[in-house]
């Protein structure tokens, strides 16, 4: 029996046409393609349509969207646009803000370049997380604590950030980040957001200065997949009305737990896990596939 679903396209301009080429791409796995409804603003520009659709054939049509070449297209499930209540969990780094925080510390070290590097293996899935994590960290040793202001003034929000999280609080839904960052530059953000949940791992600092560990056990692909469970739980949101999103290898167990998960500028290997994918360098490009 088909399911309903909305098919979501965006780009910097869409034209009718656009739409009309999606519909054709799915009409051979059987969808139905209702009129399209236009929204956006001058940055970019969405078309949405209600979808009738075989459960069973969502990877084949997502598979056919992918031959999309004039704008992003994500099919969305009923369930995640039509819940009562939602929950938005995001990543931080390269997602919520648009640098890595781990390279602008060690640039301070002079070992951005070495630590680029294994944040770039490690985000496609080459490295262990965690491992990786502690190796580049130990470059930070003997900096003084006083990098981390620094380092929080040089931090820049993701455009569209500010209007995602607006957006869902406006809608009485709750919006957690978790980061495999550091929470001496997650906390502050984080409450100038007004974010609902947030953590990260620990920076330690002993007389003034970086030791080059971490305290603590370190927030990975598992702890933050745990997290979006353990407090979407608290929210009472089931997992199907939750969206998560990401942009590294160690977002793909979140990702996949959500019921709707959201690649963000992301590897490889990531956006061929993930449900839906933003190229537009907008974030709240996300609110149109919750519908708020």
């Amino acid at each position: 029996m088909p399911s309903r679903f909305a098919l979501v396209l965006s780009a910097r301009a869409l034209s009718p046409a656009v739409g009309a080429a999606a519909a054709a791409l799915l009409a051979p796995v059987g969808a139905a393609v209702g009129p399209f409804e236009a929204a956006g603003d001058a940055r970019y520009e969405v078309l949405t349509a209600v979808v009738e659709l075989d459960p069973a054939r969502l990877g084949d049509a997502r598979a056919a969207l992918a031959g999309l070449a004039e704008a992003d297209a994500a099919l969305v499930p009923a369930s995640v646009r039509e819940a009562e209540r939602k929950f938005l969990i995001m990543d931080v780094d390269s997602t919520l803000i648009q640098q890595e925080v781990i390279e602008l510390l060690a640039e301070h070290a002079g070992k951005r370049a070495e630590v680029a590097a294994v944040t770039e293996a490690a985000m496609r899935g080459e490295l262990d997380f965690a491992q990786s994590l502690h190796a580049r960290v130990r470059t930070l040793a003997g900096l003084p604590a006083d990098v981390i202001d620094r380092v929080r003034e040089a931090v820049l929000l993701t455009p569209g950030a500010e209007e995602l999280v607006a957006a869902f609080h406006a809608a009485g839904h709750a919006v957690a980040v978790v980061s495999g960052g550091f929470n001496q530059i997650l906390a502050p953000l984080a409450e100038g957001l007004g974010l609902d949940y947030w953590r990260a791992n620990e920076l330690e600092i002993v007389d003034g200065a970086l030791t080059g560990r971490v305290i603590g056990e370190v927030v990975d692909r598992a702890v933050k997949e745990h997290s979006l469970r353990a407090w979407s739980a608290e929210r009472g949101v089931p997992l199907e009305a939750c969206i998560a999103v990401g942009d590294g290898a160690n977002d793909l167990d979140m990702l996949g737990a959500a019921g709707l998960g959201v690649a963000f500028h992301a590897k490889p290997a990531v956006r061929a896990a993930a449900d839906a994918a933003v190229d537009l360098p907008y974030l709240d490009v996300v609110r149109h596939f919750a519908a708020v």
